[in-house]
């Protein structure tokens, strides 16, 4: 069948509805690692200004008072406190969504999935908590241990890039896995060692509210209001119980359900019907493309949504922001001294991390606690562990937490952050290089990569690609009875422009290896060959 040059316009904007929905995961590692390079941008930025003759206004501009008026009452934060305890607030939602997702129907879905980035993350952090421990632990730097413990997923990311084709692709989806129960992990220290002294009262209405959050996700309330609302309460309630209010975000992100309103399967059936009206042609064309659009959203769950709509301005907007509020150190003989908290600090993220997750790994391997990832060798792992070094956000922020008031100490803690993270990069970019093979697809492949590595959109559920058997080699959807035989639907033929799909016919002869783009149960997708050709 030839494609209606009049409805070119109408099948781009099917292809990008599509694709909204197709390639999450491909969107997310393309945001974190476009965001880590402005992350570093910010924070280099703010050191050089720190130590410009116009340092003066850099440290006027992050002290400069902003406030909130509600009523008769007036609440006054300098700039860089409005940053830490106000926006990250988001960031922390986006990373209690991250966990959330993977922990539903992401790479942590299952013990056996999640039980070897579990066990490096634990030796990734004990290690560089004991050493900086060994090295700062008496004096007044003893309640910095906590800074060296996390990996900043978006530098991580972000760094890997320079060096994607020499690592398996099953490392990194570890890292990233790594990196979450990282955050996790640094989100419990948090809660439970960085916190003021504690108010019952306020505590226990945080708990209340908690509570209510947990009741309106198992109520399947997809509606993003109450969430904000009851989100938005529990800040307040932290913030007065002597807890770090950041927390209300972690809480909200892992309480927003990531299941649909409606079932994938009777989405389907009428995504079917949508399709069928565009193939046609029918003038009702307009109205099938709105409706198709419609099918889509209704697959999106509350944390699919509001991941869509807050992730991009946290990673291009809040943690640059953070970055140049909080990476503004200067550089003085005082500071530049071997004192040892930024000595520990470093040492943590350069030895103590790689130390720990690499031997936690094989300890995991060695146990059968779970299997080697994919196409790895140790020499491998032991890259993607220094990079897993890179401690740059979530260290800033235990830093400001762990000596708080303490700007000698915040500022020493900082060049131990930013020299550890730096030289985490440089090292682990520099073995994966020596030691790492050429694990880039062929060029055949890449042009689809998208379609086939699509993460689930619904519990149970995916897109994928699908090659035309060669036993139906010229013959069409209909005439094979792809849908009725299989409970699959062809959403159309993946184009190589990563971006699109072609709308098929049901008429049409396809050819034997004619790339699909498919949706459907994961058991049922798995089983299309035998199913249409058995």
């Amino acid at each position: 069948m030839v494609a209606d040059p009049n409805n070119v316009k109408a099948r781009r904007r099917v292809g990008r509805a599509l694709f909204q929905l197709v390639a999450p995961v491909q969107r997310f590692l393309r945001t974190e690692a476009a965001g880590g390079a402005l992350l570093m941008g910010a924070a280099l930025i703010a050191m050089l200004w720190a130590n410009s003759p116009w340092a003066h206004a850099y440290h006027h501009l992050v002290e400069t008072p902003v406030g909130l008026r509600v009523g008769a009452h007036d609440v006054v934060w300098p700039l860089q406190h409005a940053i830490n305890d106000l926006l990250m607030t988001l960031f922390f939602l986006v990373a209690g969504m991250e966990i959330r997702r993977e922990l539903s129907a992401g790479e942590l879905r299952t013990p056996a999935r999640a039980a070897l980035p579990l066990l490096a993350a634990l030796g990734g952090m004990l290690a560089p908590a004991g050493l900086y421990l060994l090295v700062a632990g008496r004096g007044a730097g003893a309640s910095g241990w906590g800074i060296p413990m996390a990996t900043d997923i978006a530098f991580s990311l972000g760094v890997i890039g320079f060096v994607k084709r020499r690592v398996p692709p099953s490392l990194m989806v570890f890292l990233t896995a790594l990196a979450i129960f990282d955050d996790l992990g640094a989100i419990v220290v948090i809660a439970l060692f960085y916190g003021g002294r504690v108010s019952v009262p306020w505590l226990l209405a945080a708990g209340a509210l908690t509570a209510s959050l947990v009741a309106i996700s198992r109520a399947q309330v997809r509606a993003l209001t109450p969430y904000a609302v009851f989100g938005t309460a529990l800040w307040v309630a932290l913030a007065r119980a002597g807890l770090h209010p950041t927390l209300a975000g972690v809480t909200v992100g892992l309480c927003l359900s990531p299941r649909p309103a409606r079932a994938p399967d009777e989405v389907l059936a009428e995504l079917d019907g949508a399709l069928d009206q565009l193939r046609a042609g029918s003038h009702a064309e307009r109205d099938a493309l709105a409706a198709l659009e419609r099918h889509l959203e209704s697959m999106q769950s509350p944390l699919d949504r509001a991941m869509h709509n807050l992730h991009g301005a946290v990673a291009f907007v809040i943690v640059p922001l953070f970055a140049f509020a909080n990476a503004g150190v200067t550089l003085t003989a005082a500071s530049l001294r071997l004192d040892p908290v930024p000595l520990g600090v470093a040492l943590g993220l350069v030895v103590g991390k790689p130390v720990g997750v690499t031997l936690a790994t094989w300890i995991g391997v060695r146990s059968g606690l779970a299997p080697m990832p994919g196409g790895a060798r140790w020499r491998d792992v032991l890259g993607v562990a220094m990079l897993a070094g890179i401690g740059f956000t979530m260290s800033l922020f235990v830093d400001e937490l762990a000596f708080r008031g303490d700007a000698v100490h915040i500022d020493l803690a900082k060049l131990g952050v930013l020299a550890g993270s730096l030289l985490s990069a440089l090292a682990g970019i520099a073995w994966i290089r020596a030691v790492g093979r050429d694990h880039a697809p062929p060029d055949d492949e890449r042009d689809v990569t998208v379609h086939a590595s699509a993460a689930r959109f619904a519990d149970g559920f995916a897109v994928r690609t699908w090659a035309w058997p060669p036993a139906l080699d010229g013959r069409s959807l209909l005439d094979a009875r792809v849908r009725e035989r299989t409970g699959v639907t062809v959403l159309g033929r993946a184009l190589a422009g990563r971006a699109n799909v072609a709308l098929v016919g049901p008429h049409e002869s396809l050819l034997a290896g004619t790339e699909l783009i498919v949706v459907g149960a994961v058991e049922d997708l798995d089983a299309m060959d035998t199913r249409v050709t058995g």
